[in-house]
């Protein structure tokens, strides 16, 4: 009798050791981090949730793709149109740093900047050598709520959107 428990504890000691390995070794195969049992966590999605805005950085003018601004993230990408080096800066609601500023760009060569906009008012301004000076800055207004239809004619205040500086 002593001979048949130990048998099935073997027998189920056998397929325990069995399961184990195939379910460690499947978990470490699929996941493709080498070996462990977490895999690994997902690429972030780049660029996705962002707004594209482009910046056309002339001598001395910033020409910005669109007047209307909502809360969010933004990718801003500043094309250097001029003769001379340019850079945008954004600074304004929420203490805005360096951190906020592209690199320098050559005559015909582009950059990009993202920054999370909150509300309220910025300015978008060329910081190389004096532009700001010469006319190489803006003003943007970020609302509250996204901006009304333009294209919508039952709208009856198309032209006029008090408070946001356009």
């Amino acid at each position: 009798m002593a001979t048949v428990r130990t048998g099935k504890r073997l027998v189920l000691g056998v397929a325990a050791g069995g399961l184990t390995a195939l379910l460690a070794a499947c978990g470490s195969s699929d996941n493709g981090n080498g070996g462990g049992s977490t895999p690994p966590p997902p690429p972030p999605k780049s660029g996705t949730s962002a707004t594209q805005v482009t910046a056309e950085l002339s001598d001395f003018h910033i020409k910005l793709s669109t007047e209307k601004f909502t809360p969010g993230t933004y990718t801003f990408t500043a094309k250097n149109t001029g003769k001379h080096e340019h850079a945008l800066e954004i600074e304004g609601s929420g203490g805005e740093s360096d951190e906020h500023r592209s690199q320098n760009v050559s005559p015909g060569e582009s950059t990009t900047l993202t920054v999370t906009l909150k509300s309220g008012t910025y300015e978008v301004y060329c910081p190389v050598d004096g532009h700001k000076d010469l006319g190489m800055k803006t003003d943007i207004t970020v609302g509250g709520a996204p901006a009304p239809a333009t294209n919508n004619p039952s709208s009856p205040s198309n032209n006029q959107s008090p408070g946001t500086g356009y």
